[in-house]
């Protein structure tokens, strides 16, 4: 079977059957709405609700391949060793890692920038910094043909073949056009740019994790969101056949509507759980100011909660030389959290290795 080839001049399409998208977009709406009421709530959205951005670039990261879990990321990142860590084990954490820096070079173009493509493709360079794609042009669009298929195959094996170099430019404007485009709604509208992008497939590596980035920016951008917050690689790890094959069908079929009202699905499915988790964090981390305090009696109880949700994994020297408390105040306190089981001990104390604690209740939130 010949390769399905991109859709040169169908985008955006006209033809869309509003019949069968409608029924959807206002359930969409309602749940979007209704997780945006939480995180206008949050005070620090960045702290409460950095272990969910944590799985969203652990999951994002995994349609692409890569298998390191949230927890080895956090291990990572907090500095503990491990001796089973492989070499292509370490290549994912960093992939994941970089993610995370990717998004927040996005939001801090956007406070000068309106989104567009220089954002994508500085977010891009962060994605591919030092990574296995650092040798694929990070930040710029690819120079050469790709194509899409079983690893290693040829073109004239592969299940799809994206725009052609010659083309790429001209097709890039028009999808940053139609970001500031007056359409019928925002939330189709976001559904066919993260169709068209994929289509495009404007760089080497990097497209689908950069694809679904640009769900929450645009979000925040056409003022449905708050702020850019929201985690839709759940949803579309666990049906990833039916992704991809919906994103095929828009070349292959000219099926846009069969794309958005799975994308619509996708929004609903995702805003309630990101509700369900986000509220279930507050509620923690509400719990841990009442708890916390009458445990330890301390003045400084409320630092040591903040400290547990920016760091849900971390080593008791990173606890107890944080600035905030004084050592033998954090000391205190953290034997007082162990002792309580608020915290598990994932590995003790050796030698001059510090003891690793897990806020374990918040990490079986997220996961």
């Amino acid at each position: 079977m010949a390769p399905v080839q991109y859709h040169l001049g169908k985008f955006p399409p006209l033809d869309l059957d509003w019949g069968g998208i409608i029924p959807l977009i206002g359930p969409a709406s309602a749940a979007i709405a209704r997780f945006d009421g939480v995180l206008e709530a949050v005070v620090d959205a960045n702290v409460l609700l950095s272990p969910l951005t944590m799985q969203e670039a652990v999951l994002s990261s995994r349609i692409e391949g890569t298998q390191a879990t949230m927890g080895e990321v956090l291990e990572y990142e907090a500095g503990v060793e491990s001796t089973g860590r492989t070499q292509e084990r370490l290549a994912d954490i960093h992939e994941v890692i970089n993610y995370r820096r990717a998004m927040g070079k996005a939001l801090e173009l956007l406070q000068s920038l309106p989104l567009c493509r220089r954002v994508i493709c500085e977010a891009h360079r962060v994605l591919l910094a030092g990574v296995r794609g650092r040798n694929r042009n990070p930040g710029e669009y690819r120079a050469v043909p790709n194509w899409i298929g079983p690893a290693g195959c040829s073109i004239e094996k592969a299940r799809y073949i994206p725009t052609g170099v010659e083309r790429l430019g001209q097709v890039m404007d028009q999808w940053e056009k139609f970001i500031h485009a007056d359409f019928g709604d925002k939330l189709v509208q976001l559904a066919l740019l993260h169709a068209e992008f994929e289509a495009i497939h404007p760089f080497l590596d990097g497209n689908g994790r950069l694809g679904r980035m640009l769900v929450p920016l645009f979000l925040q951008h056409a003022k449905i969101l708050s702020k850019p917050v929201f985690y839709i690689s759940a949803y579309l790890e666990a049906h990833r056949d039916e992704y991809y094959e919906r994103l095929l069908a828009v070349s292959r079929d000219g099926d846009w509507t069969g794309w958005c009202v799975f994308f619509l699905k996708t929004l609903i499915a995702q805003a309630e759980d990101n509700l369900d988790k986000a509220q279930r964090i507050i509620q923690l981390h509400q719990k841990m100011l009442v708890d916390v305090p009458e445990w330890t009696r301390s003045q400084y109880a409320s630092a040591a909660v903040d400290f547990l949700f920016r760091n849900p994994i971390f080593r008791s020297s990173s606890f107890t030389n944080m600035r905030e408390i004084p050592t033998p105040t954090a000391r205190r306190i953290l034997s007082v959290l162990h002792k309580k089981d608020a915290l598990l001990l994932m590995h003790p104390a050796s030698g001059r290795r510090p003891a690793v604690y897990a806020f374990r209740e918040l990490l079986n939130i997220a996961a």
